[in-house]
């Protein structure tokens, strides 16, 4: 039995057809764009730059921050710092016969106060704490000894000697360990130390000074006396004489 087929699905149209068909393109409406005004744009324009060179502004910082990183990092832009001493001279030897007997350790603690006259510590003066360590020694000079000092015995077998009082040299400041550990400054003092850095050499001069005062106070000169007494009883012992040392 054939199959009828419907004439509106089979049918072709021809070009003209379709073409009369399809609705022209002047009747469809046309949608014109939204003007907007010169005072609605030039805001949104100018927001819109300025985001823009905000977000271009932070790329370029965090780039040039991880590159100066990244640098940093394998070594670029680091210092590098170049000696050209001269090579150190010896000018002098000098021979010395000081038998160091003893050294002691000191610790002074400096409490300065710097007031202007009237005016009030907020606006000018200064208030300054300095610790400083240092080390004095003692010594016995034995170049000192004269042939009344050492007297033999006509056997060999004994000697007395009368030994140099012992002196003090001067106190020697530990760099490291001596500085300001606190310094109250007035609106004045702050400007000029900006401008010039402070000097601290009289802290050092006023430490060495007390230093080398409780020096003088201390027992160091007699444990350098008796450090030399025993050391020269060894030094005869082991040549079996027996010292006897005078006042």
């Amino acid at each position: 039995m054939a199959r009828a087929h419907g004439s509106s699905v089979n049918k072709r149209y021809t070009e003209a057809e379709l073409f009369l068909l399809t609705p022209a393109l002047d009747d469809r409406p046309i949608r014109r764009p939204r003007s907007f005004s010169k005072a609605e744009t030039e805001p949104k324009i100018t927001k819109l730059l300025k985001n823009i060179s905000f977000i271009v502004v932070g790329l370029l910082l965090a780039v040039a921050g991880l590159g100066v990183a990244s640098l940093n990092r394998f070594g670029l832009f680091q210092s590098n710092q170049i000696d050209r001493s001269q090579p150190t001279l010896l000018t002098s030897v000098k021979d010395i016969s000081k038998f160091h007997a003893s050294v002691g350790t000191f610790q002074q603690v400096l409490e300065i106060e710097d007031d202007v006259p009237w005016v009030p510590a907020l606006i000018a003066g200064r208030e300054t704490t300095f610790i400083a360590v240092g080390t004095v020694s003692a010594y016995v000079d034995l170049s000192g000894l004269i042939e009344d000092d050492l007297i033999v015995s006509d056997d060999g077998k004994s000697v007395k000697v009368r030994l140099p009082e012992p002196q003090l040299e001067k106190p020697n400041l530990d760099q490291k360990l001596s500085y300001v550990i606190n310094q109250d400054r007035g609106a004045l003092d702050r400007v000029a130390d900006a401008i010039e850095l402070p000097e601290q050499s009289q802290y050092y001069q006023d430490a060495e000074a007390k230093i080398a005062a409780a020096a003088e106070e201390s027992q160091l000169r007699d444990q350098a006396a008796a450090n030399t007494e025993a050391m020269l009883t060894g030094m005869f012992d082991a040549l079996d004489i027996q010292v006897t040392f005078l006042d």
